[in-house]
């Protein structure tokens, strides 16, 4: 009698899960037999494949995927010099870099500064001859004592407890001696100048902030700086044993907003789209590269702020407006969910966020329809997330607005499943999350 009580529970909640779920749930159904499990591409959607590759691994932006990926997606969609490759995340410039070694023409759009930065310098290593950088180091060196304080955005709650003094100022005097320098080695000795910032401080990037350690044992920066150099010299050697230098074709970086995109820089249609979006995690990528925006980027919070209100809303500090609701039934399904539950969740923002990150995407995939050639590829690597139990799809409900503007859905490749928290699997269990790449095609009419 109590087995039959407990089957009969066990049977009514799920269907009442499934009414809550049903978008959801017919999303799931939808898309079911192009969901393909491709579990080999686990390492290669994140920065962990960057860390063996000489340049790639200089500076830590642990938000991009591999070199490697890239690669596989070149190779698959048989991509060649007679294409124009996009990446409108472009981050560090992975996309970019990895296609311009191949000689294949690649713009890229980023809203966060350091990332256009990052990406736009990478290229110019392999401008400079081996031993350039070690010399500049010790020139710079031999004056650095001297050098005024460099400006930064002092005013920044975080920089004001992130460093002892005395680092501070070493750091600030290296930063004008820097500045000193023309292009390119100014570009390269700021991007390892700024690859240090975080060890020399008392904070870790560690997920959706930049956590404080007074217990941190913290580098010199001098010493750290010419640790990053030497580290810098012996990836030239390995870029030239590679014959990296041989045939590539210098990408094209705009800081701009993927929302409206800025016209492509050259004369053709572009016929590739590799990126990967923030992820609707709650991270804000202004405050996990704070230390960096506020060296070289931005000159006050003011500045900070608005950059914070400008990017993506894939962050809980999002600004939405009270008429904004995204279109899609199945987000709308989850909000509503969210909403009745509202005082327990750890952050009541995260049903804005949420509705700001979807009215964003829907705005971004319409962009992309409008300037993609037709039969353009997208490749994306996405994340699915789940807050107080309620799993959202993100790579279905992408897949889905996709279609509703002229896209059709070749495949979603599983690259792997992630866990969810532990308050949340003590509450409703272990259910994997999934992380895609999402493979598109424009229709040709």
């Amino acid at each position: 009698m109590i087995g039959q009580q407990l089957r009969l529970w066990d049977s009514t909640e799920r269907h009442h899960k499934l009414q809550e779920g049903l978008h959801r749930h017919a999303l799931e159904q939808k898309y079911a037999t192009l969901l393909q499990e491709r579990l080999d591409l686990a390492d290669s959607v994140s920065y962990i494949g960057n860390k063996r590759l000489p340049l790639m691994r200089l500076y830590r932006y642990k938000e991009a995927f591999a070199f490697t990926f890239v690669q596989q997606v070149i190779k698959q969609l048989a991509l060649s010099e007679s294409d124009l490759v996009l990446d409108p995340f472009c981050g560090m410039g992975t996309t970019l870099f990895t296609a311009a070694l191949q000689g294949i023409p690649s713009w890229g759009v980023d809203k966060l500064p350091i990332a256009v930065f990052i990406a736009r310098t990478l290229p110019l290593f392999l401008t400079v001859e081996r031993g350039s950088i070690r010399e500049t180091y010790q020139q710079l060196r031999f004056h650095v004592d001297s050098q005024p304080l460099a400006p930064i955005a002092e005013d920044v709650a975080i920089m004001k407890v992130a460093f002892a003094p005395e680092i501070l100022t070493r750091l600030r005097k290296w930063k004008s001696a820097i500045d000193t320098l023309d292009s390119p080695m100014h570009e390269i000795m700021t991007l390892l100048f700024l690859s240090i910032l975080e060890e020399c401080s008392y904070t870790s990037k560690d997920g959706q902030f930049l956590r404080l350690n007074r217990q941190k044992q913290v580098a010199e920066p001098s010493e750290a700086l010419e640790r990053k150099v030497q580290e810098a010299e012996r990836d030239l050697s390995l870029v030239d044993q590679l014959g990296w230098r041989k045939s590539w074709r210098a990408p094209v970086v705009i800081q701009g907003d993927a929302r409206q995109m800025p016209p492509a820089p050259l004369r053709r249609a572009t016929t590739a789209l590799i990126t990967s979006p923030p992820y609707v995690n709650r991270y804000d990528y202004t405050r996990s590269y704070s230390l960096e925006l506020c060296f070289a980027f931005v000159r006050n919070f003011e500045e900070l702020k608005a950059l914070r209100f400008g990017i993506l809303r894939s962050h809980i500090e999002a600004r939405v407006q009270p008429d904004e609701r995204p279109c899609h039934h199945a987000v709308q399904e989850v909000l509503q969910a969210l909403e009745q539950r509202r005082q327990r969740l750890n952050n009541p923002r995260i049903p804005a966020m949420i509705a700001g990150y979807f009215v964003d995407m829907e705005q971004v995939i319409q962009e992309w329809a409008r300037i993609l050639a037709p039969a353009a590829w997208v490749v994306m690597v996405v994340d699915n997330v789940r807050f107080d139990g309620e799993m959202i799809p993100v790579d279905l409900i992408l897949c889905d607005m996709a279609e509703r503007v002229g896209f059709k859905t070749e495949a979603i490749w599983i690259a792997r499943y992630k866990g969810n928290s532990s308050q949340q699997m003590g509450r409703y269990g272990r259910v994997p999350v999934r992380e895609s790449v999402l493979i598109w095609r424009k229709r040709s009419t």
